[in-house]
């Protein structure tokens, strides 16, 4: 008798997207009457896993599911396996705005695992086109599925009475780091000036930046929660997220799905996310002229700004809830599952029928 599917997530716990993206999943499948389990690692299983007691899984277990990052010594042998590729931090364009030491960790210690494991297992999910494209061509030039992030548009919802502030709230949310670009923040700020504020998530990283910032920038700090998130998105009038590259772009996802026009880089998964001129504006990357053109066209146009975003919490709810990326994967649990327990199983799943989560854009 065919055991009832189950899903266990063994996973380094890394206060980042990938924690909430496991924990919401998990939800969802819970929700949905799979049992599905996370297994928390600590953080130096990601930089010593020999230190680590490799973990046994669950008899209730059908299919574990990882991401790339986690060590190959903590993949089981016995159980289809699905590595979710969540980044795409071995951009070439990322080089400058790394530092040597985080380069060096990418380049000699993470790059060689993830290369591991997606070989080891039975079929690796991209986040984005954009995800999988860079990982064929820094990693590994393997079949890849997409499946889009999802987001909660229960829950990442407009206010309900909006009207633009005075001055014209901008918000950042993200890592304080130079791939995300906040670096360019100050500089798009001052050239606003007056009439223009940004609220932005920095806390003690931003600190020895501070003294470059001009007056009308107001730190957050650190939004531990969906709620902070989400009451930071409902007071704003714009995201300003001038992102170099990004796997998925989820920020730019929930402030859509909360009514907040997106005003971001063009390129990398970012056009996935938001369509140009229709949900949000997309600038040539470091262009810190037309982010601020853009910031004072939306404050100057009330109706340009009610449009883009009835617009964009309508294009989240068509591609990217959290329902549509659930269904995705049982189904693809399900294909792996019936396909592993073949008596011609083996470790080639191209054969496996794809699910990929098209963009429409």
């Amino acid at each position: 008798m065919n055991k009832p599917l189950g899903v266990w997530f063994p996973t380094v716990r890394t206060t980042t997207g990938t924690d909430v993206f496991t924990e919401r999943l998990v939800k969802g499948l819970n929700r949905k009457g799979i049992k599905a389990e996370i297994f928390w690692l600590p953080p130096h299983a990601e930089y010593a896993p020999w230190l680590v007691s490799v973990p046994e899984p669950p008899k209730w277990a059908t299919v574990v599911h990882v991401n790339t990052w986690l060590h190959s010594r903590f993949l089981p042998r016995a159980l289809p396996v699905i590595a979710t590729l969540h980044h795409s931090i071995h951009d070439p364009i990322l080089r400058p705005y790394k530092g040597w030491a985080r380069a060096a960790y990418h380049r000699w210690w993470i790059a060689p695992n993830e290369r591991r494991v997606m070989k080891h297992v039975d079929q690796t999910v991209a986040v984005s086109h954009f995800a999988a494209k860079i990982a064929r061509r820094t990693l590994a030039d393997i079949p890849m599925q997409v499946i889009h992030n999802g987001i909660d548009t229960q829950k990442f919802l407009p206010p309900g009475d909006r009207a633009p502030h005075q001055p014209f709230r901008l918000l950042y949310v993200g890592s304080w780091m130079a791939r995300k670009g906040v670096d360019l923040l100050a500089p798009i700020m001052k050239e606003l000036g007056k009439g223009y504020e940004l609220y932005f998530t920095g806390g003690p990283a931003a600190e020895s930046n501070k003294l470059e910032m001009p007056e009308n920038m107001y730190d957050l700090g650190r939004l531990t929660t969906a709620d902070a998130v989400i009451a930071a998105m409902q007071s704003a009038d714009a995201l300003l997220f001038p992102s170099r590259s990004e796997g998925f772009g989820l920020v730019a996802a929930e402030a859509m799905a909360c009514g907040l026009p997106v005003i971001a880089t063009r390129g990398s998964s970012l056009v996935e996310v938001v369509q140009n001129g229709l949900t949000g504006t997309l600038c040539e990357k470091d262009n810190i002229q037309c982010f601020a053109a853009i910031a004072r066209k939306l404050a100057s146009k009330p109706d340009l700004l009610s449009s883009l975003a009835y617009a964009g919490r309508k294009y989240v709810i068509d591609h990217f809830t959290n329902e549509a990326m659930e269904e995705a994967y049982i189904e693809l649990y399900q294909h792996l599952v019936r396909y592993k327990s073949g008596s011609n199983a083996t470790s080639d799943t191209a054969q496996l029928p794809s699910t990929s989560v098209r963009h429409n854009g």
